[in-house]
């Protein structure tokens, strides 16, 4: 059995068995051995979101239409019915939203790097550093955010970090440009010449945080019987709970019943996708859902059960990839993703691209509402999470990386106030916000990409 028994448990108790393996969220019975749960104590978790294209709002025009940034500072603003941020209303004093950073660093440098703006921007967002021009292995950027934080503070946990992604993100080779495609690829960098792949697959993320134990062929035998990794971890769970409270044993329940749920809606997109019909997505694996809203909901449960479990603390997601020519018909609009950004300044076609924004956008409100009725310890995960959204495009009609979109959510553990809107003085950096960001986060830096300084949050 390999669990402790007793009224002292460690925090990072597994249930694990031949096939499976199983992570059990904070529970009372951990309080004496994993101390006095101090929020100044625990490590906030951290979420770095990449929303490609920029927004309609960091057009000129849009602007002016407050379809990103609010007409006004401060905390008293109005976010119009046709602002992206408008769904995530109810959390207004959970985000900040901070408009009018630049990031040059995604620019051409020089005539030959003209044009090459969608091969840049992803693997620039998070490192705030120029890309070496290449299609050779000899990639070179910086180390990105997310990578830095993991590695001082992401160790002592069973995944450093966690990478995750909506779209295909396996090309390889030259791009356009003269670019490596590996350059789109990822947004999360170990060191300036190492990108690390991402998971797109809600099955290949859960599997890596629940699937563990056993050999390849029991984890395979697992999936072929439409087993719960539940199942096989029952024993285990019966002989753990005689030694809980009554507290503990729901808290353990309710979040089996979670885990569970989630598993039933992957085997249901599995099933699906297997089945013969024809697929919105017929390259796309098994595994990975046609529905943009669905395969987004289960990539936010992943990271909620990750943090829930203390599996990892720090996560990026890139939710789309640049030059994408996916239609999203829930949106309510037919044009294709990346061809609706070249909108030509006509103000209709800037309307149309908004809608697919909004809706791409909304889908955050799902994350945040599961995050804020998720506790670990007396805090829910919202309160303890720095999640950081933006996009290292402002205007992608003109591949402009100026006047850039970004908001941060969540309270860090009280580190983050929310409720604002901070306009930043013009010309300052993405990375200074990165810098605050990181030193709030509990590093120590004087610099961090082209940042210039720091920005009060």
């Amino acid at each position: 059995m390999h669990y402790v028994t007793g009224k002292k448990l460690p925090r990072r108790t597994f249930l694990r068995t031949a096939g499976a393996t199983v992570a059990l969220p904070l529970l009372d019975a951990m309080v004496p051995a994993y101390g006095a749960s101090s929020s100044t104590e625990r490590n906030t978790r951290l979420v770095c979101i990449e929303e490609v294209h920029g927004l309609p709002g960091c057009n000129e025009w849009g602007a002016t239409q407050n379809l990103f940034a609010p007409a006004t500072v401060g905390r008293g603003y109005d976010l119009v019915s046709d602002n992206v941020l408008k769904s995530l209303e109810p959390w207004r004093d959970h985000f900040t939203i901070i408009s009018n950073t630049d990031v040059r660093m995604a620019e051409a440098f020089n005539p030959g790097e003209v044009g090459g703006d969608h091969f840049r921007s992803t693997a620039v967002f998070l490192t705030q550093s120029h890309c070496k021009q290449t299609q050779g292995s000899d990639l070179f950027c910086g180390t990105s955010l997310d990578q830095l934080h993991a590695r001082r503070f992401g160790q002592e946990n069973m995944l450093p970090s966690l990478q995750l992604c909506i779209e295909s993100n396996d090309k390889g080779g030259g791009c356009d440009y003269n670019y490596s495609c590996s350059y789109m690829d990822s947004i999360s960098w170990a060191s300036p010449s190492e990108p690390l792949p991402m998971i797109r697959s809600p099955r290949t993320a859960f599997d890596l945080l629940f699937g563990a134990g056993g050999t390849p062929e029991e984890r395979a035998l697992r999936r072929r019987t439409h087993s719960s990794i539940l199942d096989w971890v029952a024993t285990e769970l019966a002989d753990m709970n005689k030694d809980l409270g009554a507290a503990d044993r729901r808290r353990v329940g309710q979040y089996l019943e979670s885990v569970r749920e989630i598993e039933r809606r992957i085997q249901k997109v599995e099933a699906q996708n297997t089945s013969g019909e024809v697929r919105e997505l017929p390259d796309a694996p098994p595994g990975v859902p046609d529905s943009y809203s669905e395969h987004m909901k289960l990539m936010f449960d992943v990271q909620v059960l990750a943090f829930r479990t203390d599996i990892t603390r720090v996560v990026s997601f890139k939710t789309g990839r640049d030059a994408s020519n996916r239609t999203l018909p829930e949106s309510g609009s037919d044009q294709a993703f990346h061809p609706s950004s070249h909108h030509r300044d006509n103000k209709k076609r800037i309307m149309e691209f908004n809608k697919i924004c909004q809706y791409r956008v909304s889908q955050l409100a799902y994350f945040l509402k599961r995050l804020e009725e998720t506790t670990d310890g007396e805090a829910s995960l919202l309160d303890q999470s720095m999640i950081l959204w933006g996009s290292p495009m402002g205007d992608a009609n003109i591949h402009n990386h100026r006047r850039c979109p970004l908001v941060v959510f969540g309270g860090a553990n009280g580190q983050l106030e929310g409720g604002a809107h901070i306009k930043a003085a013009d010309g300052t950096p993405m990375a200074n916000v990165m810098l605050s960001l990181l030193n709030k986060l509990g590093h120590d830096l004087e610099s961090f990409g082209d940042s210039t300084g720091e920005i009060s949050l």
